[in-house]
């Protein structure tokens, strides 16, 4: 096994709502105040920290008196906006207690799709890092729709991960990791394989909506990024700071790919929504491959409606994606161009990535 470095300097830590609820759906205020001061000690030693919060829509529900989540987009929008400001109010107080201010980023998918935005946002964690202020990120669920919903924060703090260069992804749930058939947890995950995921199950929980399956594919995400992940119970004492010296230890620990992808082969990768489909013959495919560019005469079929320098997925005769990439033609057009012997580039090398 590789040995990784124990001085991880910028950290993302996930808390998910499963953690977070108490008796009768109500947040923990207790276990915020002791995550807010175990970021606290870290950044006083010069680590910097960035939380990626849940509990919005929980601490919403709690306060409506609400017994389940809600089903409906616009209800979960109300608990939310309810909620949000006063998980907010928690963690402001408890980082003030500690000396420290934190700041509110609040996302959505296309804060991520648009590369304008995702360079901003970036721009914005990195001077408030440099500030010693904590970012507390939670999915704008507000406003967000369908179409721009990540679905879940461990998504999200993969991708904030990326988006912020970090070091090391924590994620904490209210399981000591990930477990085997004997209910063992697995301590080091060298590669995320078709046994590993098929260890995970989804989660029937009152008031989130991730569970093990969204954790595996979210350290997906940060292993292919360089980073590695660890997923561990946060009701452990001291699990940040913890982890923070030692991830091998802590819980589940996903080891990073040594050959990753860079920055902006990342952000199409995982920070872009697909808008559609483009399917290639056997002979496109193996060019892919090989670092050659997508020309149309291998586009066999097209599926959905994209503009010119939308991000799209390429799957193969088999109906598996097996690359991702932005298209210089729009959907309309590469409908007529399909198939024919030009040298028309539907994507560009530079912008495809293997997956």
């Amino acid at each position: 096994m590789k040995l990784l470095p124990k001085n991880y300097k910028r950290i993302v830590v996930k808390v998910g709502s499963s953690l977070m609820s108490a008796e009768k759906g109500r947040l923990d205020t207790a276990l915020i105040r002791e995550i807010t001061h175990q970021v606290a000690g870290l950044v006083k030693e010069g680590r910097e920290v960035v939380l990626v919060s849940s509990g919005a829509i929980a601490m919403g529900m709690s306060i409506l008196n609400l017994e389940s989540r809600p089903k409906e987009l616009s209800q979960l929008q109300a608990a939310a906006a309810i909620g949000q400001h006063e998980l907010m109010d928690l963690y402001r107080r408890f980082f003030k207690d500690e000396n420290l201010t934190c700041a509110q980023v609040l996302l959505t998918w296309e804060d991520f799709d648009n590369r304008k935005r995702y360079l901003n946002a970036k721009n914005t964690l990195s001077t408030l890092l440099k500030l010693k202020s904590v970012p507390v990120i939670n999915e704008n669920d507000t406003v967000s729709t369908d179409e721009i919903r990540f679905g879940d924060n461990d998504r999200l703090s993969a991708l904030v991960a990326t988006l912020a260069n970090a070091d090391l992804l924590v994620i904490l749930s209210d399981v000591d990791g990930l477990l085997d058939r004997d209910k063992t947890v697995v301590r080091v995950v060298e590669k995320i394989t078709l046994q590993i995921k098929a260890l995970a199950c989804p989660t029937k929980g009152r008031t989130c909506v991730g569970g093990m399956v969204t954790k595996i594919e979210a350290a997906g995400i940060a292993t292919n990024s360089g980073i590695p992940c660890v997923i561990a119970n946060g009701r452990r004492r001291d699990i940040i700071t913890s982890c923070a010296k030692e991830a091998q230890v802590c819980g589940t620990l996903f080891l990073p790919k040594d050959i990753y992808l860079a920055a902006r082969k990342r952000w199409i990768a995982f920070g872009t929504k697909t808008k559609g489909k483009i399917t290639v013959d056997q002979g496109a495919k193996r060019a892919l491959l090989d670092n050659k560019s997508l020309l149309s005469v291998g586009v066999t079929a097209v599926s959905g409606s994209f503009a010119s320098g939308s991000t799209v997925s390429v799957i193969d005769q088999e109906k598996n994606e097996f690359a991702r990439g932005k298209v210089s033609l729009s959907s309309e057009q590469l409908e007529k161009v399909k198939g024919e012997r030009t040298e028309k580039e539907v994507i560009h090398r530079d912008n495809i990535v293997i997956l």
